[in-house]
């Protein structure tokens, strides 16, 4: 069993992050390496329990961990007050204190709710990431970003809540619905355009093994997203310098997206494929960004199996949303843009009549 191992440097908070193919029942020795647990509440959902949930307390047991397992519906509406009112009540029910380790088993609702559950719970508990989807494995259990969603905002409440680690077992992608690991590759092509040029040259140089799953290139592309939100997250950690905001790319328009079609009829990753396009042809307008590197990064989205045009949708009710954007400051927009492959920068003189623009149907030609 071959484990990669990226550490997160946050001094007293940093931990490791462990990406296998596999390795889902080394689990809970990979827990006991790194901390004395007796009792842990699984957290998963009604997807996920039915094919995970037995190995990941069977490896925790195993370990002489007493283990209780909570399983809440799956789908986005879950992240929400009336969920995690219900968690914490059963955190109380089965008498969890503050020696409890919650492990979040899941994609990324359940790795936000669980996050959030233990970052709040008597205080805040040790939380441990097991993410089973992509879009979570590459983004969302890294860096310590927990919370839910509001009717009219998508995670508008949380906090910082660093794990104590993340186990990454590639083999769980092999059973998602392919609409939902596809979803997940935005995530994945999102660090090549903000962050390493040579990464999105390599992802279109293997479309194909990703699209076959192939797990010697999963294990690499989610050891590279992890390493380079790594990165980020040493950076800026609790988004106090704004550097940090440069993960939020595509996703001023992609939380609009969601949240004015009910966060139904979007993955949270198909929002962000359009709104990375969205991103682009504004900062082509802008000439920011060259046409030929937006051009591959709709090529690359396309040939992924993502969409890249907007929905349908008011565009007064979309700049309404994305002025709820946690990165409006004084009012005013600000978007994540990109200057080239690799780099993007923060702007904040945009104008509605762009945003309008490039919500506009896209050209055919």
């Amino acid at each position: 069993m071959t484990v990669t191992r990226i550490d997160v440097n946050l001094g007293p908070r940093a931990y490791p992050i462990f990406v296998g193919d596999q390795i889902l029942a080394k689990a809970g020795e990979l827990i006991t390496s790194l901390m004395d647990v007796t009792h842990a509440v699984v957290i998963t959902d009604s997807n996920v329990g039915p094919l995970y949930l037995e190995t990941c307390q069977k490896a925790l047991e195993n370990q002489g961990i007493r283990v209780n397992t909570v399983t809440v519906p799956a789908g986005e509406t879950t992240k929400s007050l009336r969920y995690a009112e219900q968690l914490w009540n059963e955190l109380v029910d089965i008498r969890a204190d503050r020696k409890t380790v919650i492990v979040a088993l899941g994609g990324g609702v359940v790795g936000d709710l669980a996050g959030f559950i233990a970052a709040t719970y008597a205080r805040g508990l040790r939380l441990v990431q097991i993410p089973t989807s992509l879009l979570a494995q590459v983004d969302s259990s890294v860096g310590g970003k927990v919370g839910i969603n509001l009717e009219k905002a998508k995670n508008m409440v949380g906090a910082f809540h660093q794990p104590s680690l993340v186990v990454i077992d590639v083999a769980t992608l092999r059973s998602l619905p392919s609409r939902e690991y596809i979803s997940g590759l935005a995530e994945v092509v999102k660090y090549g355009v903000i962050l390493d040029a040579q990464f999105f040259k390599f992802l279109e140089e293997n479309a194909n093994a990703i699209l076959n799953l192939d797990p010697h290139t999963l294990t690499t592309i989610v050891a590279r997203c992890c390493r380079l939100k790594a990165d980020v997250v040493e950076a800026d950690e609790r988004e106090e310098t704004g550097y940090r905001a440069i993960l939020n790319y595509g996703h001023t328009f992609a939380h609009a997206f969601e949240t004015l079609t009910g966060y139904t009829s979007l993955l949270h990753g198909e929002a962000v494929a359009i709104g990375m396009t969205c991103a682009a042809r504004l900062a082509t307008a802008r000439n920011m960004f060259s046409r030929e590197e937006c051009e591959r990064q709709t090529a690359l989205l396309k040939t992924l199996g993502l969409p890249t045009e907007p929905p349908l949708l008011s565009t007064d009710d979309v700049l309404a949303c994305m002025r709820r954007d946690k990165k409006v400051q004084h009012g005013q927009l600000r978007l994540i843009l990109p200057k080239r492959l690799g780099q993007v920068e923060l702007v904040g003189d945009v104008d509605p009549g762009e945003i309008a623009a490039v919500l506009a149907p896209f050209p055919t030609n």
